[in-house]
């Protein structure tokens, strides 16, 4: 019975059709769509609230009965957080960011490939190993890493920072299974116009691969830009510490003047957040595309 109610209720918004600025809307449409909105709404409120207190006096941040608005702008909350070498952590964390996300979109591409078009001894035992690391997680592997990277020299450098991200078994499972997606007609049709394996790689499975790239791009990029535990273990000067660890001092109840405390907290979590944010809405129909379109084949 509750099943006939339920399919004939959605017979009935269905059929409920209006027209918007020459559009035809249903019910069910403008239903999900508001739902949409509020929970965007309830998403975006966190970030509102953080952009609203740091540009907030002390006193108004804390007084006892909240207020989402500041009576009194000010941008002193920033003036002290610029007063540090945040442009320089700026620069640290684009480097790492960028440089970790072009190295990790190629070495797991070309695995990728090689998993999902190349026929070799042990292919799918070797894939089956490579997944397992995303079991283990990076907080063992911090040790050996910290060992190896003191006695190699390496520590506080980019090498250390870069390095230890680009063995991804999530990236070299996304190009796989878009890649098995792929019809084989296709390097056929470039093996008999004379390209050898590189270049059905570079010339035809990459740019087919676009909605993985852009993916993976955005998860790496957001990924590496957040990073705080590696990065603060292995820099110790303003050289080559990146954001998020140089922001460590503007939290409330250490480094930076208590008196500014709570702004200058906030102000410097706007400043970390603004990059991923705007990478994110520029290429956030790209990211949509390469979750839906990424091939499951396999």
């Amino acid at each position: 019975m509750g099943t006939v109610i339920r399919s004939a209720s959605r017979r009935l918004t269905s059929s409920r059709v209006f027209r918007i600025a020459g559009r035809r809307v249903t019910v069910g449409s403008i239903l999900f769509w508001g739902v949409g909105m509020l929970l965007a709404v309830f998403w975006m409120w966190p970030f509102f609230w953080m952009v609203s207190t740091s540009l907030k006096p002390e006193r108004e941040i804390l007084s006892l009965i909240p207020e989402w608005l500041p009576r009194e702008h000010t941008w002193r909350n920033y003036e002290r957080v610029f007063a540090f070498p945040v442009l320089r952590w700026y620069w640290n964390s684009f480097v790492v960011a960028i440089v970790s996300t072009l190295l990790i979109l190629l070495l797991n591409s070309l695995a990728g490939y090689a998993f999902a078009r190349i026929n070799f001894f042990g292919r799918n035992v070797l894939f089956v190993l490579v997944l397992t690391t995303l079991m283990m997680p990076f907080e063992a592997l911090v040790i050996p890493l910290f060992i190896m990277m003191s006695l190699f020299q390496f520590g506080n450098t980019y090498f250390a920072l870069i390095a230890p991200g680009l063995a991804s078994a999530f990236g070299v499972f996304l190009f796989r299974q878009f890649f098995l997606s792929l019809p084989s007609d296709l390097e056929d049709a470039a093996r008999i116009d004379g390209c050898g394996r590189w270049g059905i790689y570079w010339r035809i499975a990459l740019p087919l691969a676009q909605p993985a790239v852009i993916a993976l791009a955005i998860l790496h990029f957001i990924g590496n830009w957040n990073s705080l535990f590696w990065p603060l273990i292995i820099t110790n000067t303003d050289a080559v510490k990146t954001l998020p660890v140089g922001m460590l001092m503007f939290r409330p109840g250490f480094g930076a003047d208590q008196s500014w405390a709570h702004g200058l907290a906030m102000a410097a979590a706007t400043i970390q957040a603004l990059p991923p944010l705007i990478v994110f809405f520029i290429l956030q129909r790209y990211f949509m595309q390469g979750i839906a379109t990424v091939g499951l084949k396999g």
